[in-house]
């Protein structure tokens, strides 16, 4: 075992070990005192919170004891553990996804609370462009090392032993396995930005409409990419920690939410949102597509713009507009027990998908995509009726009809993109959401989600 860890986060440290019988393995330590400091920081973070709601007469306090509960969980390596094997059998169980993402085995005999024991991992990271990009010249018909289950090439026991003896202190003892970049260093796995996408948009969408378990956090530093022998890519999900579980009827009110937002189905959407207890469903739609939704009411937009008077100073004006969005908060949180709280992490979730798509240049049309999934999984039910089901799946046929018309919003910016003429479809989407937070006094940070 590596005494230097490979990877370091807040919770633990990552290390490279070998077992006696060849197994390489990932070793997730828990960092000492970190029960004791996530006590002390989740205190910190209620009192906080506390103040807030007091101070600025914000409805926030409600939302603590279930952020509060799913942050402490990330700090049982048991829990973890088990929300992995539970995303691995749902996807080895999904004929959709089954080959193209991969979740690695626990071992658990060599696990505890504190400590997490899995299949080691070579992969390219999601944020290394050039990697996943760069020209394949590690043969036709051959995938990226440890593909599929294969074994990785062992390493040369006698060099190790040999090395630790001249100095017991190296840490050179995992090989690199970097024959696939070349002998210049330029080779990558030869990949399509478009693939890698995708196999992320219909995992992360399955999840949520389909299945109602959720990881929530997949930001770069989460996600592996190896190369299939086909030349597609396998996504390799790993730190499963932080999960929502839907309830079954959230789930499926959580899909026609987002059908009816894709097809300005206002009615239907007031009658979910009140079901959740949000009266700015204007407000809240837009949050859930992270862009500004063009089929509501505007009302809220249009009383905060009301308020505004010319004659206002800049300053005074600011001040309109965030009195405004404390409003618009109150409304969106307007019945606390009736709000779902999976809410805040299934929003995480996307915001950070949507960073992922809009960093490797959105090459795909990330809201159709989890449109198709939201009406897809009303039909595919196997809870519901039979008579249900035949309906979900004649009105999935029209709501196809329906996505063209993104498809053709999605096509007209990835034309400008080629031209140079500037980004794609969710840089779009960001400066507006930026641009219209901006008139309501909020200030988006997209780095708040990363790591």
């Amino acid at each position: 075992m590596e005494r230097t860890a490979r990877a370091s986060a807040s919770v633990a440290q990552v290390h490279w070990a070998r077992l006696s019988d060849g197994r390489e393995v990932a070793i997730k330590i828990q960092k000492p005192e970190i029960e004791k400091q996530i006590w002390w920081d989740l205190f910190a973070f209620k009192t906080v919170t506390k103040v807030y709601t007091w101070w600025f007469d914000l409805p926030l306090y409600a939302m603590v004891p279930f952020i509060t509960e799913r942050l402490q969980l990330e700090t049982d390596f048991e829990n973890e553990a088990k929300n992995s094997e539970r995303m691995r059998d749902l996807i080895n169980n999904e004929p959709g996804l089954r080959g193209r993402v991969y979740v690695p085995p626990v071992y658990p005999e060599l696990s505890s609370k504190r400590v997490l024991t899995t299949e080691w991992i070579e992969g390219v990271r999601l944020w290394d462009k050039d990697a996943l990009t760069g020209p394949w010249i590690g043969g036709y018909g051959k995938g990226s090392a440890g593909v599929h289950g294969a074994q990785l090439n062992p390493p040369d026991m006698n060099s190790i032993r040999r090395e630790l003896r001249e100095n017991p202190n190296s840490q050179s003892l995992k090989p690199e396995r970097m024959e696939w970049k070349g002998p210049r260093g330029k080779g990558g796995l030869g990949l399509s930005t478009r693939d890698v996408m995708t196999t992320m948009v219909d995992l992360f969408s399955a999840q949520i409409f389909k299945w109602g378990v959720v990881h929530c956090d997949p930001h770069p530093g989460n996600i592996f990419i190896r190369r299939l022998p086909n030349g597609y890519p396998e996504l390799v999900l790993i730190d499963h920690g932080l999960y929502v579980y839907m309830s079954e009827k959230f789930r499926r009110e959580y899909g026609e939410f987002w059908k009816s937002l894709m097809t300005f189905d206002n009615k239907r959407i007031a009658e979910i949102t009140a079901e959740w207890g949000i009266k700015a469903a204007d407000l809240f739609a837009s949050a859930t597509l992270l862009r500004p939704y063009e089929g509501g009411s505007g009302e809220f937009k249009n009383q905060m713009l009301s308020q505004l008077d010319a004659k206002k100073t800049a300053s005074e004006r600011h001040y309109e507009m965030q009195k405004r969005m404390k409003q618009g908060v109150r409304d969106v949180l307007a019945d606390e027990d009736k709000w779902p709280k999976e809410l805040i992490f299934i929003g995480r979730n996307m915001r950070i998908v949507q960073g992922n798509n809009q960093y490797l240049g959105s090459p795909v049309n990330r809201v159709k995509m989890m449109g198709e999934w939201a009406s897809r999984s009303l039909f595919e039910d196997p809870n519901r009726s039979w008579r249900e089901r035949a309906g979900h799946m004649y009105r999935h046929m029209l709501f196809k009809g329906v996505l063209f018309l993104s498809d053709v919003a999605f096509y007209f910016f990835k034309m400008r993109q080629w031209l140079g003429r500037g980004g794609g479809m969710e840089d779009e989407v960001e400066a507006r959401m930026r641009t219209v937070a901006k008139e309501f006094g909020v200030e988006l940070q997209h780095d708040v989600f990363e790591g």
